[in-house]
């Protein structure tokens, strides 16, 4: 559509015409260009259109992301442990009767023969020592060790047991010196000969004898076919080894110029409980 100035309206109104006929009359002038910039302001000024309906909303600006909440991670409850049970173990078995398994043939250096016979182990007369120790693990303190102990040949002792003892060793010697001598080697520096458990014992050839030996905190104790044998106090006191045995630490049994057999080696823990 044209649009129509008002100047060109002017010119087509009757009254704009006699106005301008009039002369000079400026109460007109002044009307009609204040009519001419009201509808250019109308003009420039109109709103734009909405948009239609039927286009859809406008797209909506994009949300801060928002954090949101942790889930908890189901976790399966683990499976109950077994516990160690604080009363004192069984006896454990440290020989089957048919193999030396954990026990090795302690190198002395001139040792005789050890082999399995008839459920025991047998340690062959040597130059000076034969003799086994066990490689498996130990207890150091509230046990007790039992085995059967037997001289084959010789009249030496047929089973020096050593022993561990909280940090440091000792052996239960049996048939030493000549044959008879028991006891600790060693207590402040003296063997089984000449300190406090020195005991003289007769033993016979070919017979089997039961040796029982408990360790607990400051005391050591010896029971030979369940008679006591030693007991002795060892706080405050120096317990040892004698050089000839160290390769039997930490248990371990020897012979010295004799032919000796054991058999049933046995272990039991303690509880910590005085005895």
């Amino acid at each position: 559509m044209r649009r129509i100035g008002p100047v060109e309206e002017c010119r087509t109104s009757h009254a704009c015409r006699r106005a301008m006929s009039g002369g000079d009359n400026m109460a007109v002038w002044a009307t009609v260009l204040m009519a001419s910039a009201l509808l250019l302001i109308g003009c420039h000024s109109a709103p734009e259109p909405q948009q239609n309906a039927s286009q859809g909303p406008s797209q909506a600006s994009p949300q801060p992301d928002v954090p949101q909440p942790a889930v908890a991670e189901t976790v399966e409850p683990a499976p109950p442990q077994a516990t160690v049970s604080a009363e004192p173990s069984r006896h454990i078995s440290l020989f089957d009767g048919e193999t030396l398994d954990q026990w090795e043939v302690t190198d002395f250096g001139g040792q005789g023969d050890v082999y399995v016979k008839d459920g025991a182990i047998h340690m062959e007369m040597g130059s000076y020592m034969t003799g086994i120790t066990w490689t498996g693990p130990v207890i150091r303190m509230n046990y007790e060790i039992t085995l059967d102990a037997m001289r084959v040949q010789g009249n030496d002792f047929f089973c020096a047991l050593t022993f561990p003892a909280e940090e440091s060793h000792c052996t239960l010697v049996l048939g030493g010196w000549g044959g008879s001598v028991c006891g600790l080697s060693n207590i402040d520096y003296f063997d089984a000969s000449e300190n406090e458990t020195t005991r003289l014992m007769s033993f016979k050839t070919g017979t089997w004898y039961h040796v029982r030996l408990r360790v607990t905190p400051g005391r050591i104790q010896a029971w030979l076919d369940e008679e006591d044998l030693v007991d002795v106090e060892t706080t405050g006191h120096k317990i040892d080894t004698r050089p000839e045995v160290d390769l039997s630490q930490p248990l371990g049994v020897a012979t010295w110029m004799t032919a000796g057999a054991v058999r049933n080696i046995r272990v039991k823990a303690l509880s910590e409980e005085p005895q």
